[in-house]
């Protein structure tokens, strides 16, 4: 059931999709490409430079919708940051819906401006709603003031589009007294707030003056013979936008044509037609170029270094979405060399090209352009997860789609389309540094989707170009200048070769089964990994009890457990910096290729950044105490309790000493005996993941620490010892029942002393859950929550008893985050963290 439920959405979208395309060839029947040409250009100068002028306009207001979202959720974020983030998600959702759509765009620029992952789900919420509200409002008032009659032949049982107006409106007027009254709306399982009735009025208008400049944009390019007023074209716009939203195929492609073509029943259909084609130009497909110069530009002036300084912020904010952004025109750039690949080629350009090049020459650079556009579609997946090799392709494939764009058919358009893309991702070299296969990525069911839509389209392109032209075996064989059916055909066998041979081999790769528990050889080269890594916390590897992610090289790791749908790493990842990054990624993808939730837990905010890029929210849930070693003593007044309990202790007898790893088998015995005895003393049971539980293998893989009295052990704790003499730590702690008052505390000072002797610069104090956990004005709600546990719920777990305890040893504080998905996923991930953290549910009802 899961899993067909996972496909039906995608399913129903090509199921609409080709049955648009079906319904347009009927409509469109009578009717030849190049009549679709010439009325494209036909359309006058004046009305596509005004189209232009409106889409301007459009895209200005459409700040709007980010301008309200934002001050929905209280954040004083600056105009231009809006401004940017409405401009450059715009572009990318208009064209390519939820496949590169604009929510991704805008979830990593709002959060790398700050906004937690719960306030960017609140926002984009409210954009859909600013969509609706404003769509439904203006709509319906339309439909009652000049309803559109209904064709027949559609068999409705509606005449006109008035009662769907009637509808509209009642749902725009329920919406605007919840927002007087702050009424929650329950839609299903979804609850939703309403903004203030005078922001909801904000979203009305801002909504209508859209969809008015927007339908402006199309109504100034529609040829004279449609005599049709605005007000009344206005609602079959309306009506064209609704149905392809519901549709949900990317840019409500073929859907929307489909119904104005229908709605206005015009006789002259081919000029409508160049008046579509004239507005998916204008309104969609400049501003994405726009967006990607833009990019492009503030790439090239941040690697000037003389003014880097300068644009520090500015390439900080790109590096979150040039990827993202550069997919999309990839992507883009690949359906417009198969659409020319598709499409006869200008008589006259051909006849100038008969006298430069041979025919030849032409045959192969027209077949290796549609290769190189089903080529860019799949790197465009390797571009949005930053595959180097991906990057290195794109360059070659794109310079070559120059080439074969000129040398095809003297397709100059085609060509300087394609160099902008090129000297857009030039510079952007440095977003693409993940080594690996391109046959790795883990490609999602949208993007097969999308690649289907592209090739569905391009097929029913040429099928629709070529109507006229009988297809017989001879015309496989047909090699001429003016042969272009030959070609197309040709072509198209290509590109649907090429795209079954990647797929087969892409299916017929491991999809990569979680790992076993590590056996021998896994254990072996992680603890080399673990030896060379000045992260104490690595040595939790030594349990035995997480899987291992490995690099290629197997020269880093991820250790990590699974509950629930959660796969969930202890800590980063362990190994040389430069291995890091990567591993990120790759733990990401494993999760995506298993339809689990990748959860990182206590991390640092130094690579925070990294996380974000793969789609990640940081919350914290902490602070970790280090205490440097270099100048630690017992003086002052602030050492006034350490050093009382130190004389305490040695005058009880109490002696600390170091066990060397060589010893340890012959005290186990008294080990084991102790730490049953804490056990029983505290009823608890071993936790595990973030903490290590009693194994007498796992213990015998450190030193120990010890407190003897009259010759006896008391106390012990098993060291962690950091490459280099970075860190020390302490895992276990455990004494008997009946030992000395401030026992922990001489052992603790003992040990710190020691590991200052020893050359050590930090002993870990471990974390204090929630503490530092701030909640101000406009914070997310887990900020709130976790203050208000850290404060009152010491009935459940001494938070500031721990945060003081430690605090006596004087240490510095360090932030540690959970990374995981945001969103409505976040509860069920922390339940799942709890859960595994705590040892399992059983043990997590009992504390």
């Amino acid at each position: 059931m899961k899993d067909w439920k996972k496909f039906a959405g995608p399913l129903f979208v090509l199921v609409v999709f080709f049955g648009a395309l079906y319904l347009l060839h009927r409509e469109l029947n009578q009717y030849h490409l190049g009549d679709f040409v010439q009325a494209l250009r036909n359309i006058p100068l004046v009305y596509l430079l005004a189209a232009i002028g409106l889409t301007v306009l459009n895209y200005v207001i459409l700040i709007g919708y980010d301008w309200v979202g934002v001050r929905y959720v209280g954040h004083p974020m600056h105009f231009r940051r809006i401004a940017m983030a409405s401009f450059l998600g715009c572009a990318v959702g208009n064209n390519f819906g939820s496949l590169l759509g604009g929510s991704g765009v805008r979830y990593r620029l709002y959060s790398n401006w700050g906004l937690s992952a719960a306030d960017i789900v609140k926002l984009v919420l409210l954009l859909s709603i600013t969509f609706w509200i404003g769509l439904f409002g203006i709509a319906g008032i339309v439909m009652l003031m000049d309803p559109a009659p209904i064709p027949a032949r559609l068999h409705l049982p509606i005449s006109t589009s008035r009662p769907i107006g009637i509808l509209f409106c009642v749902m725009t007027a329920i919406y605007l007294i919840a927002s007087a009254a702050q009424r929650k709306i329950k839609i299903v399982r979804w609850q939703f707030t309403p903004p203030p009735l005078k922001l909801a009025g904000a979203q009305y208008l801002i909504a209508s003056f859209d969809f008015a400049v927007a339908a402006a944009v199309l109504y100034v390019l529609l040829p004279d013979a449609f005599h049709v007023t605005f007000w009344h074209f206005f609602g079959v716009f309306l009506l064209a936008i609704v149905l392809a939203v519901i549709s949900t195929v990317p840019g409500g492609l073929g859907v929307f044509e489909l119904t104005i073509i229908v709605l206005l029943d015009g006789t002259n259909s081919h000029d409508l037609v160049g008046s579509l084609l004239a507005f998916r130009l204008i309104y969609y497909l400049i501003p994405l170029v726009i967006g990607l110069l833009l990019l492009g530009g503030n790439e090239l002036t941040v690697h000037r270094h003389h003014l880097k300084g300068a644009f520090t912020s500015t390439k900080k904010w790109s590096s979150f979405v040039a990827p993202w952004f550069l997919a999309a025109t990839v992507f883009a750039s690949g359906v417009v060399l198969l659409i020319s690949g598709a499409t006869p080629s200008s008589e006259g350009r051909m006849g100038m090209l008969r006298r430069i090049l041979p025919l030849p020459a032409v045959e192969i650079t027209h077949f290796l352009g549609s290769i190189f556009g089903v080529f860019l579609l799949i790197l465009a997946r390797g571009l949005q997860r930053r595959i180097e090799t991906a990057w290195y392709l794109t360059v070659v494939l794109l310079a070559g789609g120059i080439v074969t764009s000129i040398m095809k058919g003297f397709d100059w358009e085609e060509a300087v389309l394609l160099w902008v893309m090129l000297i857009a991702l030039l510079p952007a070299k440095p977003f693409f540094f993940r080594k690996g296969s391109l046959l790795s990525n883990r490609f999602t069911v949208s993007w097969f989707v999308a690649i289907a839509m592209v090739l569905g389209l391009i097929l029913w392109i040429m099928l629709f170009a070529y109507k006229h032209v009988e297809y017989r075996d001879e015309l496989w064989w047909r090699f001429a200048f003016d042969g272009s059916a030959p070609r197309s055909l040709r072509a198209i066998v290509g590109v649907g070769l090429v795209t079954l041979f990647v797929g087969v081999t892409w299916l017929a790769r491991s999809r990569g089964k979680l790992p076993e528990l590590p056996n021998e050889k896994d254990l072996a080269d992680a603890m080399e990994i673990v030896q060379r890594s000045p992260m104490t916390t690595a040595n939790l590897a030594r349990l035995g009890d997480k899987r291992f992610l490995f690099n290629t090289e197997r020269t880093a790791f991820v250790m990590y457990g699974e509950e629930g749908g959660s796969l969930i790493s202890m800590g980063e990842p362990v190994g040389p910096e430069a291995a890091v990054r990567n591993l990120i990624w790759d733990f990401r993808e494993m999760c995506d290729a298993g339809g689990r939730a990748p959860v990182f837990y206590q991390i640092d905010e130094d690579r925070a950044a990294i996380y974000v890029e793969a789609g990640l929210t940081l919350l914290k849930i902490g602070e970790e105490g280090r205490v440097p070693l270099n100048d630690f003593n017992l003086e002052g007044k602030k050492k006034a309790d350490l050093r009382s309990s130190d004389r305490k202790l040695t005058a009880a007898g109490c002696i600390f000493e170091i066990i060397e790893i060589g010893n340890v088998p012959a005290i186990m015995p008294r080990l084991k005996e102790i730490s049953d005895a804490w056990l029983a003393d505290k009823n608890a049971g071993e936790k595990g993941f973030s903490l290590g539980f009693f194994k007498p293998d796992y213990v015998a893989t450190c030193p120990i620490a010890v407190v003897k009295q009259n010759g006896q052990i008391i106390a012990f704790a098993n060291l962690w010892q950091g490459a280099g003499n970075e860190e020390l730590s302490i895992d276990l702690m455990r004494y008997i029942p009946d030992s000395p008052h401030g026992l922990m505390e001489f052992l603790f000072t003992k040990l710190i002393l020691w590991g200052r002797d020893q050359g050590y610069q930090f002993f870990s104090l471990g974390m204090a859950p929630l503490a530092g956990v701030e909640a101000k004005s406009g914070s997310p709600i887990w900020n709130k929550v976790a203050e208000l546990t850290f404060r009152h719920g010491e009935h459940f777990y001494n938070f500031q008893g721990l945060r003081n305890y430690k605090d006596k040893f004087g240490p510095e504080w360090k932030p540690k985050y959970i990374a995981c998905p945001g969103g409505i996923k976040l509860p069920l991930i922390l339940t799942n963290l709890t859960t595994l953290i705590s040892g399992g549910l059983s043990k997590l009802t009992k504390l």
